[in-house]
């Protein structure tokens, strides 16, 4: 007997394709007719399952085993062996129709039903920005979230104080100032994710105004970054439990819920980068102000004009040193060989300063580092062994910088800077120009007292030395050997070892000396004028080279 098309199948569906005459013939037998086949209609045909395919899982089939008892076709089905068909939910989709292409009535009835929005296996995902897609996705979430913005700026603002000591000590950035900030930042967020209009203006202004304010309050840049990053965190946490509570949330791709992280992060990010560009901007800003205002300050300082104790302070405020310390300033001349300013080698070495070019020169003030001074005690002079820091900053000036520089006084009110630039000044005129020499001012008193008067510095030598410069091949020997026997408590042992004679060749040259100027060598007062009027010789005008320097006494003759 032959099945009408219209035959149940084993599952209760109807049959998909036409069958055979005769179910136990093989597959040569006559009388199949494959032109049925082909003019069957088969809408169903994705769904309906395959009874003739050995491998197909078929939950309401008996194993393969247990079907001896079963009817072959066309016999009569009992109806005890009649299975009911399984519900839409337990029945598995058949591995085959992915291996099987769709005929053109399957493709129009799955467009058909995404359109009008079925539910199917799997989900569609919408592109983004489409009305029925991540778009309208992101208006809904983004109006939602906007009617609580006051809640989640408090959430944001908890978070951020929980996890920045900065902004939890309430100091620079208060807490009705952060949160002030968030809420703006967190508006214009929500109203860019979402395509809204803006209500402010521009999108990026509150992370730009972000980046300003925390730069003028000090606040470091990596600091705020941090805060940027916990309220996106934030932002994305409730935007989350939005998208977990939403209708249809199960027949949704979850490609558009990572759309709505991906679009939340790209925000923040953008948000962030502007405020760290505004931020940077307005810290060259300020610091440029601020170089401006301290070297204004610094200028009044060395003009005298910090007796005003209102100038003084701002001036201590404005270069980060105290009012009350250890100053010297220094004047160095900018030899070509030399470097412009010997900040950076006296910072390696521990000591703060600050410079400035002045009339061809670097002018600096120095702060010199503490030293253990007994109650009333007097103060150590730059030169004295109890001062190693004055040593240290001559060695550092002669030996590493090249400069030619004047050292002051020391002195402890930074009011008194205008003083020491004369003192300073005067030492670094009593020193030979390109000479690379340092010198402080308590140890060139007598050159700075005649170096300003040229005239009194002439009487003094013609009046001390004058027979002695007359004597034309002598005098250079009688000069150096005068030099080096007061330099050396007169002593003419000494003396004689420094320039390689004997002892009894300095003392016929200091006796030659004696003899031209009708003065004793034992006496102080003659001892004094001769070291007095070989000081002054640089600034008699008479011609003569300037003193040597140590290790330039070597002379000829005995």
């Amino acid at each position: 007997m032959t099945h009408s098309p219209a035959a149940p199948v084993p599952g209760g569906e109807p049959r998909a394709k036409a069958t055979r005459p005769d179910a136990g013939a093989g597959p040569g037998a006559p009388g199949r007719d494959r032109s049925d086949r082909r003019e069957a209609p088969r809408p169903d045909r994705q769904d309906a399952p395959r009874p003739d395919r050995q491998d197909a899982p078929r939950p309401d089939r008996p194993d393969r085993h247990d079907r001896a008892d079963a009817p072959r076709s066309g016999e009569p089905r009992p109806a005890s062996a009649a299975v009911r068909p399984a519900s839409p939910a337990a029945r598995p989709a058949s591995p085959f129709a992915a291996a099987r292409p769709a005929s053109a009535s399957v493709a129009s009835a799955r467009l058909a039903a995404s359109r009008s929005g079925s539910p199917r296996s799997g989900g569609a995902h919408t592109p983004l920005g489409s009305d029925a897609g991540s778009g309208a996705l992101r208006r809904a979430l983004s109006t939602t979230m906007l009617a609580d913005v006051d809640r989640l700026t408090d959430r944001a603002v908890d978070d951020i104080r929980a996890h920045s000591g900065t902004y939890a000590a309430d100091a620079p950035v208060t807490r009705d100032d952060l949160w002030e900030i968030c809420r703006d930042n967190l508006l214009r967020a929500l109203e860019d994710f979402g395509g809204l209009a803006p209500t402010g203006g521009d999108f990026e202004r509150a992370a730009r105004e972000t980046g300003r304010r925390r730069a003028e309050q000090g606040v470091p840049l990596d600091t705020v970054l941090q805060a940027y990053r916990r309220g996106g965190r934030v932002l994305w946490q409730v935007m989350a439990e939005h998208l977990r509570a939403r209708a249809g949330r199960e027949a949704d791709s979850r490609d558009v819920e990572l759309d709505m992280a991906s679009g939340v992060w790209e925000t923040i990010d953008r948000y962030s980068v502007a405020m760290a560009d505004e931020y940077r901007l307005a810290q060259l800003e300020l610091q440029s102000r601020q170089d401006t205002r301290r070297v204004a300050l610094f200028e009044a300082l060395l003009d005298g004009r910090a007796d005003d104790p209102a100038v003084a302070s701002a001036a201590a405020a404005a270069l980060g040193v105290p009012a009350y310390d250890r100053y010297v300033v220094v004047v160095a001349a900018q030899d070509p060989a030399a470097p412009p300013h010997p900040a950076p080698v006296l910072e390696a070495r521990g000591m703060w300063s600050f410079w400035r070019p002045r009339s061809g020169r670097y002018a600096g003030i120095v702060r010199l580092p503490r030293r253990d001074t007994p109650a009333g005690g007097p103060a150590a002079s730059p030169r004295g062994s109890a001062d190693p820091a004055a040593h240290a900053l001559l060695d550092v000036l002669r030996e590493l910088t090249g400069a030619t520089a004047g050292i002051s006084p020391e002195f402890e009110r930074l009011s008194h800077a205008g003083r020491a630039l004369r003192l300073a000044e005067q030492t670094l005129r009593t020193l030979p120009a390109g000479s690379g020499e340092a010198a402080a001012f308590d140890d060139r008193l007598a050159q700075v007292l005649l170096s300003g008067r040229s005239d009194i510095a002439e009487r003094i030598v013609t009046v001390h030395l004058g027979p002695v410069l007359a004597t034309g091949g002598e005098r250079a020997a009688l000069l150096t050997t005068l030099r080096v026997w007061l330099d050396h408590g007169c002593s003419a042992a000494r003396a004689a070892e420094l320039l390689y004679c004997h002892r009894n060749t300095v003392l016929n040259r200091i006796g030659r000396i004696a003899e031209l100027t009708g003065r004793s060598s034992e006496s102080g007062e003659a001892r004094l004028g001769w070291a007095l009027a070989l000081r002054a010789l640089p600034y008699a005008g008479l011609g003569d080279s300037p003193e040597p320097a140590a290790g330039e006494y070597e002379v000829d003759g005995t």
